[in-house]
């Protein structure tokens, strides 16, 4: 549970600095932003996140029922602009895991160089 408000603290912490700076980018970015250069600067363990990341991505599901909802709320999405939408939601989610797989392998190619 600490790993989790860990987690929402970061993002918390990412909202706040958007909004007092003004930066044009989403909080939670920031906020794992933040998490990532404590990561990789050793001031933060990855012990005191792995737990709560995991619980986040095995109830992953739950976070994309208010979008079903909005979807069967509004039939226009089900028409050509729904297509539309689909189409940016499928390459977007491609170029993602594309990007991931192609920066872990990276890393662990680098990880295993002598």
């Amino acid at each position: 549970m600490l790993q989790i408000a860990l987690l929402v603290g970061f993002w918390l912490a990412g909202e706040g600095t958007v909004r007092l700076i003004g930066l044009p980018l989403p909080g939670g970015f920031i906020g794992l932003l933040a998490a990532l250069l404590l990561l990789a600067g050793g001031r933060l363990s990855i012990a005191c996140l792995h737990r709560g990341s995991r619980w986040f991505v095995a109830h992953m599901a739950l976070f994309f029922v208010p979008v079903t909802l909005a979807v069967i709320d509004h039939r226009e999405l089900v028409s050509v602009l729904g297509l539309k939408v689909l189409l940016v939601i499928v390459a977007g989610t491609a170029t993602v895991m594309s990007v991931t797989g192609l920066v872990v392998e990276l890393c662990c190619r680098r990880k295993a160089e002598p």
